[in-house]
C-alpha cells in the first residue's frame, strides 16, 4: 500500500470512529439558551474525544495495512 492509499484508509477509519465516539458522554444542558438545540450536549469534550479517536483510528489502521499487505485479503484477485 502507499503513502497516498495510507493517509486515505487512515483518514477514513478516523472520521468513522470519530462520529462513533461522538455520543459517548453526551447529556443535555440543563439550562436551556434561546436558540439551543434541546439536545444539545452540556460539555461535548470534543478534544478529548479527538485524541481517544486517534489512538483507537491508529490501532485499527495497523491491523487493516498488515491485512492488505500479507496478502491475505486482496482487491486484485476480487476483481478478476
Amino acid at each position: 500500500m502507499d503513502i497516498v492509499s495510507s493517509v486515505v484508509v487512515y483518514i477514513l477509519l478516523w472520521w468513522w470512529v470519530f462520529f462513533m465516539t461522538l455520543p459517548f458522554g453526551a447529556k443535555p444542558s440543563a439550562e436551556l439558551i434561546p436558540g439551543q438545540a434541546p439536545s444539545a450536549p452540556d460539555k461535548p469534550r470534543i478534544v478529548r474525544k479527538m485524541l481517544i479517536t486517534s489512538g483507537i483510528a491508529a490501532v485499527l489502521f495497523v491491523i487493516v495495512h498488515a491485512i492488505i499487505t500479507s496478502g491475505v485479503f486482496s482487491f486484485r484477485e476480487m476483481s478478476g
